[in-house]
């Protein structure tokens, strides 16, 4: 892009004059020996058209996926069910409740009297 910006106006009409002669011959070539003519290299390639699935194949494939979903979810609730352990709950004592108070209760005491508002 900095060439172009370097270059003076003679210049760049003679460079188009010249890319101009290039697409002329070309397309001569192409007409002398029978070839379709040659598309610029600069403009893009058209994508190749894409084949259409029908409605029917698109439903039979969504059917076999929702199958295999299901065999799979089968296989792990039933998994789960013989494997999963009840979960203990941890429960203590209206004695180790009252304790543990007793503690904290004493603990904040300390705090307080030291002239804080956090441990």
């Amino acid at each position: 892009m900095n060439i172009l910006l370097s270059l003076t106006s003679a210049q760049l009409k003679r460079a188009a004059d010249i890319k101009d002669k290039i697409a002329e011959l070309k397309k001569d070539l192409s007409a002398i020996l029978g070839a379709a003519p040659a598309q610029n290299s600069n403009s893009a390639a058209v994508p190749a058209k894409r084949s259409k699935m029908s409605a029917a194949a698109r439903a039979k494939i969504a059917a076999a996926q929702r199958a295999r979903w299901a065999k799979v979810k089968r296989t792990q609730a039933a998994g789960n069910h013989a494997t999963k352990t009840p979960v203990k709950k941890f429960k203590r004592s209206a004695a180790v409740k009252a304790r543990l108070s007793a503690l904290a209760k004493a603990r904040w005491a300390r705090v307080k009297a030291a002239g804080k508002n956090a441990l």
